[in-house]
């Protein structure tokens, strides 16, 4: 067994840990600890940081990331096939197939604003 075509890998991993966890280390390390009540508040949740973990919250919160998520991931697959549009045939399966990914992804956005998913009231 020929351990020299590994090394390329282990070198690989090791730097990939060094990069990982000497930012981390370093930041622990020289960083300044000077909390204060303003540093430890709560903020963009708008729940108290140490708190019941049973309080009642609204569920409308999740509901609206949730449904970023979805539309973000699906909108994030418009880049890959914008970039390779111009080696696409002009009316071939890659254009309809888009065409059609759209269309559902219209028919959702509409049927979820329709549903007033998207208001706070």
């Amino acid at each position: 067994m020929n351990l020299d075509s590994y090394v390329p890998v282990l070198l690989f991993i090791v730097i990939g840990i060094v990069v990982g966890v000497a930012p981390i280390a370093l930041g622990a390390l020289l960083g300044p600890r000077k909390p204060d009540p303003e540093k430890l508040s709560p903020y963009e949740c708008g729940f108290e940081a140490f708190e019941d973990a049973r309080m009642k919250f609204d569920v409308r919160y999740y509901l609206v990331a949730i449904l970023f998520i979805l539309f973000d991931l699906e909108i994030a697959f418009l880049f890959p096939w914008a970039v390779v549009l111009g080696d696409l045939p002009a009316w071939g399966v890659g254009f309809w197939s888009m065409m059609l990914f759209l269309a559902i992804l219209t028919v959702g956005f509409l049927y979820e604003w329709k549903k007033g998913a998207l208001d706070w009231e």
